[in-house]
């Protein structure tokens, strides 16, 4: 049986990220707590920070204030900027024994239609937001209280009840990159047992690292590196918004520098984009040398994104072995296998026909895949996607997972399909997670091939889309990281697409771009594409953390808005 686990992390019964907090602010008192880089006011990023004492009052003022208008056991909603502010939401939402929700203000460009999906899914009682953004909010949102957590008056000290470690502690909404929002529901067992669990795998120690990120915090992994590892283990958390990257990724590689002992992630195309981005001169202000954990994961990792990134920043410093490679998803909180410390993670090619037909047989050619390592603290099988029965050795099969970290189920949403399958731990009762992931054990090491909903299977074989868009932009005339392969039905059957966007101040005609193309995927994979929709730079969709979202891709091209935009 392919199976994989480490140890299982022990929760405390009456601890939750809000009770961590008092300890921390009685510990850690006046050191910071979280940090956040302002980059809207000054070039540099004007730092707004919270000592643990000062977090710790604030967020019991919050608490009190909504033990005020609801009861707890509602749903108080976050829709906020990237802030200490939101931390304080967040973490006054758990105090006062509400649902906390995550998510984001009206104004996140594109993704008004998943905001209100969301709320009107979960329907929070109470929604809490900053003064700047309150009457938009209060326009938005159809909740019967709306609070500004910025203007509350400091409350009176109390003792807070202790959690019930099996109640909800917050309603994770997935990204949407694949399928409409659904909220994953987390127990304060769930969500400590992971950021105990990513604490470890990343080796976190008080006063000695610190995490530093600019994954949105309504994101499963920003929120666990941005607060809730931070609370399991008394980490300072300096934070700066997805666009303050975006314009200029040099500053997040500053935040590094100044955070001695950092801990960060972020998602394969970002590593890409710091490469590519980050000029010379910017470079000369770098010193890399102390940063302890680089986690790349929440899509496919590229080896030659992870060498072009080793190999525009190893002189400021940087240590190939603080790479950390992972995989994880939203219903197990975020984290479910990380690459060991110490060393690179591990790269094998694999056979390519032979990884199409299900089975992982390495190759001196072929598809090249990065390790996700070992469970972190969890177990995690291989299976057949229809049976669930176990895959064989070295067979690709569905990722099922189990552990402490895995949700409840989605809120208000069949989930029976997804959670606690067969067969049940005899000790814990625990079943299995149905990732709805391809992998494969490897020397017992877990390799993400893939997801389920995304093969495109043309003429009976399987073809990875990451594999396909990987050819499509090793041309000069693609943008990088901006392809996105998918299947539609054809009379004939499924049939491949591929949208992409044009390189910037390229002189190459559309026309020559596509043919080489058409080209390079029939020679590489033996797939003739159906249609190539080249688009202006930005114009793929794509996910609010910036991943291309092959679904909307799929869905705006069968409606004619995507081809609308075509290039000739």
């Amino acid at each position: 049986m392919e199976t994989i686990s480490e140890p299982l992390p022990v929760t405390r019964e009456t601890e939750s990220f809000a009770t961590l907090l008092s300890r921390w602010a009685r510990v850690l008192g006046d050191e910071a707590a979280v940090t956040h880089l302002d980059h809207r006011t000054t070039a540099d990023g004007r730092a707004d920070t919270l000592t643990w004492r000062e977090l710790d009052e604030r967020v019991s003022a919050v608490a009190a204030r909504l033990t005020a208008v609801a009861e707890p056991g509602e749903r108080a909603a976050v829709l906020a900027g990237q802030s200490a502010d939101y931390v304080v939401a967040f973490l006054g939402a758990i105090r006062a024994g509400f649902v906390a929700v995550p998510l984001f203000p009206p104004g996140l460009p594109g993704h008004a239609g998943r905001l209100a999906a969301a709320l009107a899914d979960c329907a929070p009682r109470v929604v809490l937001t900053t003064a700047a953004e309150f009457d938009a909010v209060r326009d938005f949102t159809a909740a019967p209280a709306v609070i500004a957590v910025d203007a509350l008056p400091a409350a009176e000290p109390r003792e807070w009840p202790a959690p019930d470690p099996d109640a909800p502690a917050y309603l994770q909404y997935t990204s949407g990159s694949t399928r409409s929002p659904a909220g994953v529901v987390l127990t304060h067992r769930n969500v400590l047992a992971n950021a105990r669990q990513a604490c470890t795998a990343y080796g976190a120690e008080s006063r000695t690292t610190s995490t530093v990120s600019w994954l949105p915090l309504f994101h499963d992994m920003g929120l666990i590196l941005g607060i809730g590892a931070p609370m399991a283990a008394g980490l300072a958390s300096v934070l700066m918004d997805p666009v303050a990257f975006l314009e200029q990724p040099a500053r997040w590689l500053r935040a590094l520098s100044a955070s001695p002992g950092a801990i960060s992630a972020a998602p394969n195309f970002a590593y890409g984009y710091c490469a590519s981005r980050v000029t010379e001169a910017e470079k000369a202000y770098l010193e890399l040398s102390r940063v302890v954990s680089l986690i790349n994961g929440s899509e496919p990792v590229l080896p030659a994104t992870i060498a072009k990134f080793q190999d525009a920043f190893g002189a400021c410093g940087l240590r190939p072995e603080v790479h950390r490679s992972s995989y994880g998803l939203a219903e197990a909180t975020v984290l479910v296998s990380v690459t060991d410390a110490g060393k690179p993670p591990r790269q094998v090619t694999f056979d390519r026909d032979r990884l199409a037909a299900g089975f992982a047989e390495p190759a001196a050619s072929g598809t090249t895949l990065v390790s996700c390592g070992r469970p972190a603290g969890q177990r995690v099988r291989i299976t057949d996607p229809v049976t669930g029965e176990a895959a064989a050795p070295g067979e690709v099969g569905e990722i099922r997972v189990s552990g402490p970290n895995v949700g409840r189920g989605y809120w208000g949403q069949p989930s029976a399909a997804t959670f606690n399958l067969p067969p049940l731990d005899p000790d814990t009762g625990e079943g299995w997670l149905a990732t709805g992931d391809l992998g494969v054990v490897f020397d017992g090491e877990l390799f993400v091939t893939g997801r389920l909903k995304d093969l495109v299977v043309v003429d009976g074989r399987n073809h990875y889309p990451q594999d396909i868009e990987q050819t499509v932009e090793e041309h000069p005339g693609v943008r990088p990281h901006s392809a996105a392969a998918f299947a539609i039905d054809g009379d004939a059957g499924e049939t491949a697409v591929v949208v992409l966007e044009r390189a910037k101040d390229t002189d190459v005609g559309i026309a020559a771009v596509t043919a080489a193309v058409r080209a390079a995927v029939s020679a590489g994979h033996g797939l003739r594409l159906h249609d190539v929709v080249f688009l202006e730079p930005g114009e793929v969709p794509r996910t609010s953390s910036g991943k291309i979202s092959r679904a909307r891709c799929r869905e705006s091209y069968l409606d004619g808005s995507l081809t609308a935009r075509r290039l000739a």
